[in-house]
């Protein structure tokens, strides 16, 4: 018996794991002091639980300590790298490089930024009849570095198609040209394995909400290595992390994020295995039972290009709005979760080629830890009976 309504909206926010819970608990009615009170037990201990955990995240990672801001979340710190480095007096120039694709966390700063009078490249992806749907063309991105390039800014996994750039090629060419790199990771850490030595970006975003952990704390890898990276920072206060993230840190929350990614990758391999057959059983059952449906983004077997827990479909001459709004014991999403009140068709979808009428009829399904084989049946038969209906209604 399935347990309605069925949550499959994974890209969007995950449940808390009670695990992470149990350890968050302690930090709210025990070891409740404020980290930056040095003169007190109350202030050291939870000074130590905030240490201890940025050790845990560094390490998950493959930073240093030193290299780990704590912020409210992606969009915070996706805020902090890129205005923290075009803010900065001293940086190298007014160009700035990204994708077409970009969640709208780094999008509306680079617009800002435009506004103001930088010089943004929106450089294309893929289309869909290409074999690296949703990629940048890393000639094209070569190419479009000069000597004014200050910052090159590329998500690692998409929040719609799911499509993996190469960051480490993408890294190698930034280094010859000395481009700082900042990547969006919000949809990838606790997805994949995450080391940012070995990716070789300079700045690397995540949030915790993302991965089983609580909302409103996330984080920001900031390469220190020399030659390090320096940011302007956005908040001015109290001086907290290192002064460039001012104002009182949230122990239950890093607590809670730092456990998240522990439980994420113990066993990594083995939950992906199990979340890619998940999605390819859903996509196979929809497939069977839905005349014209279209597979966007990446194809499902190749998994070096694509989250395995992303599925994202369209289905001609059926509203995907209308859809979601049939199907009220389904969770999903027709798009990105940020800009669901954006009546825009996506822009994701559009940049690999689809026409506004294919886009509007798209779902983005997001699996996660807690989803089962009874539900993803449960979600083939609710889609299969509500496009059926929709189709019929227009056919009247």
């Amino acid at each position: 018996m399935v347990s309605k309504p069925v949550y499959m909206d994974n890209h969007a926010t995950t449940r808390v794991d009670p695990r992470v819970l149990e350890e968050m608990l302690p930090l709210f009615g025990e070891v409740y002091g404020n980290p930056g009170s040095v003169n007190h037990v109350f202030g050291w201990d939870a000074a130590d639980a905030v240490e201890a955990s940025r050790r845990t995240l560094a390490g998950l990672i493959g930073a240093e300590e030193r290299e780990l801001v704590f912020t409210s979340g992606a969009t915070e710190s996706n805020n902090l790298a890129i205005r923290g480095v075009c803010d900065r007096k001293k940086r190298k120039g007014s160009h700035i490089i990204t994708a077409r694709t970009e969640h709208h966390a780094i999008l509306d700063p680079l617009n800002q930024l435009g506004r103001r009078g930088f010089n943004v490249q929106y450089l294309p992806v893929f289309d869909q009849n290409h074999s690296e749907t949703g990629r940048i063309d890393l000639q094209q991105l070569a190419d479009s570095i000069s000597d004014d390039t200050c910052l090159v800014s590329v998500m690692l996994a998409n929040n719609e198609i799911g499509v993996l750039q190469d960051l480490q090629e993408i890294s190698r060419i930034c280094q010859a040209a000395g481009v700082p790199l900042h990547t969006d990771a919000t949809q990838a850490v606790g997805r994949i394995p995450i080391d940012v030595k070995h990716l070789g970006v300079d700045l690397l975003s995540f949030s915790s909400h993302k991965f089983y952990g609580p909302k409103g704390i996330g984080g920001l890898y900031i390469r220190k290595s020399r030659p390090s990276i320096r940011l302007e920072p956005l908040m001015l206060g109290g001086g907290q992390e290192g002064g460039l993230r001012s104002g009182t840190l949230n122990p239950p929350g890093i607590v809670g994020m730092a456990a998240a990614l522990k439980y994420c990758y113990e066993g990594l391999d083995d939950e992906n295995e199990r979340l890619r057959n998940l999605r390819d059983r859903l996509y196979a059952g929809l497939l069977n039972n839905i005349d014209h449906i279209f597979l966007n983004g990446p194809r499902l077997d190749a998994t070096q290009l694509r989250l395995t827990n992303n599925l994202n479909v369209s289905f001609s001459n059926v509203d995907g709005e209308a859809l979601m709004m049939s199907m009220r014991d389904l969770a999903v999403s027709s798009g990105s979760a940020c800009s669901s009140t954006n009546p825009e068709p996506s822009h994701v979808l559009r940049a690999i080629g689809l026409n506004d009428d294919m886009t509007r009829a798209s779902l983005r399904f997001g699996l996660g830890r807690f989803n089962t084989e009874e539900e993803v049946d449960f979600a083939i038969e609710m889609v299969t009976q509500s496009v059926g209906r929709l189709r019929a209604l227009k056919n009247l």
